[in-house]
């Protein structure tokens, strides 16, 4: 099996070399509106949004900083096969704006948005973050009433566009991309407890210092979840290219927009050695499997087709395991294209 992955150096707000309807799964953290890491790039694109910032309206920020990201969301729901499914990182923001603190609530925005174009909210995951720093309490410390609850979760918002998908009684890539019984009640749970992962940026650039990346397990799992093997994945706002790290270790094809250069180019060493995490991965995914069946109470009564082990369900027998063999690479211009090897795993 071969997967293609295609990084462009451009706005996602205008993603006109994707196809209409052609991509079956989104998965995204866009930069997070009334963040102060992220002011610069909403006022460089529209000065207004520094203006209202410094006459304390941020109401008037808030509002102008998602118009921009309303932009992108018109490409994705343009770009989306029907069925498909769309994942969005994103947290909400407190800060103070002239002499008023107060939240400011980005995932709410965010559902409104893809509301109005059409795409149906499913249930959505709470992600929790927690944190130790001494100085996350903000307010009056000890004394009421005028601290605040600290925010140690963001948002997995989840959209589809239109009903389920359907696929051909028995389909091959939707069995083949099966998960265990276990997974599926661990991912489908409504609130993750996942750690967050290293922000430096090895060459900081002029828009950002640090990458905002989110962890490799949260894409990784959302693909597994809501696609099957050959889909596509879109990152429109890439980063560091985890999104389509994930996509190589699933084996589905990806597409990722990114304004940052710099950023996109810490990709090309995430991608060495991706042949052996890939192996471990799978190796650990069944070691876990097989420890699950040797304690579980449940009921382990059908054999899985192309390994050694039982499984819970009918649904799991056909499960196979894909390994990243080899990537290459092909530049031109400011496109950036990656081809990945994959060979079924034999345990």
């Amino acid at each position: 099996m071969q997967t293609e992955h295609v990084h462009r150096l451009a706005d996602a707000a205008a993603m006109d070399d994707v196809e209409s309807e052609s991509v079956e799964l989104v998965v995204t953290s866009p930069p997070y509106p009334m963040i102060s890491l992220w002011d610069d790039l909403f006022s460089s694109r529209d000065p207004k949004v520094a203006d209202a910032l410094d006459t304390g309206d941020g109401d008037t920020a808030f509002e102008r900083m998602h118009a921009q990201l309303d932009a992108v969301w018109d490409e994705v729901a343009r770009v989306l096969a029907p069925g498909g499914v769309v994942c969005i990182n994103v947290g909400d923001a407190t800060r103070s704006v002239g002499d008023e603190f107060q939240q400011f609530p980005n995932h709410a925005r965010i559902v409104s948005a893809f509301r109005e174009r059409g795409l149906r909210p499913l249930p959505d995951v709470l992600w929790r973050k927690p944190t130790n720093r001494l100085t996350k309490f903000m307010g009056s410390g000890t004394l009421p009433p005028n601290a605040y609850v600290t925010l140690e979760h963001e948002y997995i918002l989840v959209f589809r566009k239109g009903g389920p998908r359907q696929f051909e009684a028995g389909d091959d890539r939707r069995y083949e991309s099966a998960f265990f019984w276990e997974e599926r009640n661990e991912w489908f749970s409504d609130l993750w407890t996942l750690t967050g992962t290293d922000q430096t940026l090895a060459a900081p650039s002029d828009r950002r210092e640090r990458s905002a990346a989110f962890p490799l397990e949260l894409p990784l799992r959302l693909i597994r979840m809501y696609s099957v093997y050959g889909d596509t994945v879109l990152d429109p706002f890439l980063g560091t290219g985890t999104t389509t790290v994930a996509a190589m270790l699933a084996g589905r094809d990806s597409v990722g927009y990114e304004l940052d250069e710099t950023v996109l180019d810490a990709f090309d060493a995430r991608v060495d050695g991706i042949d052996e995490q890939s192996g471990r991965r799978v190796r650990a995914r069944i070691g876990r499997h097989e420890t699950f069946v040797a304690e579980t109470d449940a009921e382990v009564a059908h054999q899985a087709t192309n390994y050694e082990f039982s499984v819970v369900t009918k649904q799991e027998r056909r499960i196979q395991f894909y390994t990243v063999c080899s990537v290459e690479q092909a530049d031109a211009d400011d496109v950036r294209r990656y081809r990945a090897s994959h060979v079924p795993y034999e345990n």
